[in-house]
């Protein structure tokens, strides 16, 4: 069993390929998927949690202070920086436009400390993210989603997310619960079971996040292929800014991670049904660029290595 899971652990990248090529591939199976992915997205924060522990969460107030600043940047500075100008020419209603606003404005996804280690990166910065963005999200969005009247209520949203961050702390309480008792303990065995784990969870999820985006691949593909570019474009090209530019590079991969990666499928449960319909394509496509992290940002990082 220890070799299985040291065997699922290394092509744990390779995992999230095969999910999303399923995906596309079988629509079928991926509708019907549907349904689990956020029982699944609840237990990947819990295995997040436990892969790092409580020593792995103390960052003390200076720590503390810099992650709400990288929030406050992430998912407010930067929506706005998109949204004012495109406010003021009259052109945040279009479907390209709105989409684009809604990634940035949301938080990491839950599965960023695990994306992060398959990268090649430390965890501990990219869970943190997650959860200091996810807490800052009742704040962060209020004037992203002012500009934007197409987005709905943001009371909605931040009752969405006061349900979020009661499961993450559950799910996170008990991980660490679980650490702290020594019931799960931090040997290089318990470390891969861990990732084994959670490589086949992010593996069925991309599964079942893929349904309109497989529809679209085979009655549109100009469509699935415009889409598919304009997300690579987001996720890859905010990825390439702080993996190069970040100065701390040893947190410089986990936060590129945070950057490039965001939970845009919390907001298809709170805002306009027709809206969600018409970003379904641009969020199932989204998923490509975050499943295929583990294998570019390797890469990106290695262009910004200097040179012996």
């Amino acid at each position: 069993m220890q070799r299985l899971a040291v065997l699922v652990a290394a092509a744990g990248r390779w995992m999230l390929v095969a999910g999303l090529v399923v995906g596309l591939a079988l629509p079928d199976l991926a509708q019907a998927m549907r349904p689990a992915v956020g029982p699944m997205v609840v237990a990947l924060l819990f295995l997040a949690m436990l892969r790092i522990g409580p020593a792995g969460l103390r960052i003390g107030r200076s720590g503390l202070l810099g992650a709400i600043g990288i929030a406050a940047l992430f998912q407010l500075a930067l929506p706005l920086a998109v949204a004012l100008p495109l406010y003021a020419a009259g052109l945040l209603d279009a479907r390209y436009a709105l989409g684009a606003v809604l990634i940035l404005a949301a938080a990491p996804i839950t599965g960023a400390a695990h994306i992060a280690v398959m990268a090649g990166g430390a965890p501990a910065p990219a869970l943190r993210q997650t959860v200091i963005g996810t807490a800052l999200l009742p704040l962060t969005v209020v004037p992203v989603f002012a500009l934007a009247p197409a987005f709905g209520s943001a009371a909605e949203v931040i009752a969405a997310v006061l349900r979020l961050l009661a499961v993450i702390g559950v799910a996170g309480g008990l991980a660490l619960l679980l650490r702290q008792r020594g019931i799960v303990p931090a040997t290089p065995a318990a470390m891969t079971a861990i990732d084994a784990a959670a490589a086949l969870l992010l593996g069925a999820v991309v599964v079942g996040m893929m349904t309109a985006a497989g529809e679209t691949l085979r009655t549109d593909p100009a469509g699935f292929l415009a889409a598919m570019g304009f997300v690579c474009g987001i996720a890859f090209g905010l990825q390439a800014i702080v993996a190069l530019a970040w100065p701390d590079r040893a947190e410089a991969p986990a936060l590129a991670v945070a950057a490039g990666n965001r939970n845009v499928a919390l907001f298809l449960g709170v805002l306009p049904a027709a809206l969600t319909d018409d970003l379904l394509l641009l969020i199932g496509c989204y998923q490509v660029p975050m499943y295929l992290t583990p294998l570019v940002l390797p890469r990106i990082l290695a262009r910004g290595r200097p040179r012996p």
